[in-house]
């Protein structure tokens, strides 16, 4: 039987939080934690299967396509249904205009690496803090096998090529599996 995700577990989980809202009731960290995971997970559950779908389709220079398209698609809606800015950062950032960390996300990444050297697990790693009035949360995102074909140290020159078509500045090779690669990186406005 396949396994199927439902995705209406987010909408819901994002209805009470606004109906937490307009009762007057501030959220707890938790509550934005919890949400901020809930989100995650969701961005993840709908890029990694137009992923696959490109790569079936077309390999991984279609892959690359369907990412450069895709991942942006992904945040932006749900950061208009949600009310949080969502990115994905990175230290080695393949696309600069919307990748680049800034300085609280740098300092958070760095940690990470230093975590993961020390023998966490990146699945693990997260950060969240309250920072000018807003809340700020990151997950590690760790290098997956589907990822190695264009992040990982072998990339063949075909890929290499179409990558930089889509992204002349791309940093983001060299990476082994289960290496941090980056992070989500939420905001949301208290």
């Amino acid at each position: 039987m396949k396994n199927t995700k439902n995705y209406f577990l987010p909408a819901f989980v994002f209805s009470l939080f606004s109906l937490q809202l307009q009762a007057g009731d501030l959220p707890s960290e938790a509550d934005l934690k919890e949400e901020a995971i809930t989100i995650v997970k969701t961005f993840g559950g709908e890029l990694k299967p137009k992923l696959k779908q490109g790569i079936q389709a077309g390999g991984l220079e279609h892959a690359i396509k369907v990412c450069s398209i895709e991942a942006p698609k992904i945040a932006n809606s749900l950061s208009a249904e949600t009310g949080w800015s969502i990115k994905r950062v990175s230290l080695k950032p393949r696309n600069k205009s919307a990748a680049l960390p800034d300085d609280f996300e740098r300092n958070v990444l760095e940690k990470f690496n230093e975590l993961q050297a020390k023998g966490e697990s990146p699945v693990l790693i997260e950060y969240s803090e309250i920072v000018d009035n807003k809340f700020r949360y990151m997950k590690a995102q760790a290098v997956e096998g589907i990822c190695l074909g264009c992040h990982g140290n072998s990339v063949p020159p075909d890929v290499r090529k179409m990558i930089d078509e889509h992204y002349p500045d791309d940093l983001a090779t060299g990476y082994s599996l289960g290496e941090i690669r980056g992070a989500f990186s939420l905001v949301k406005d208290l």
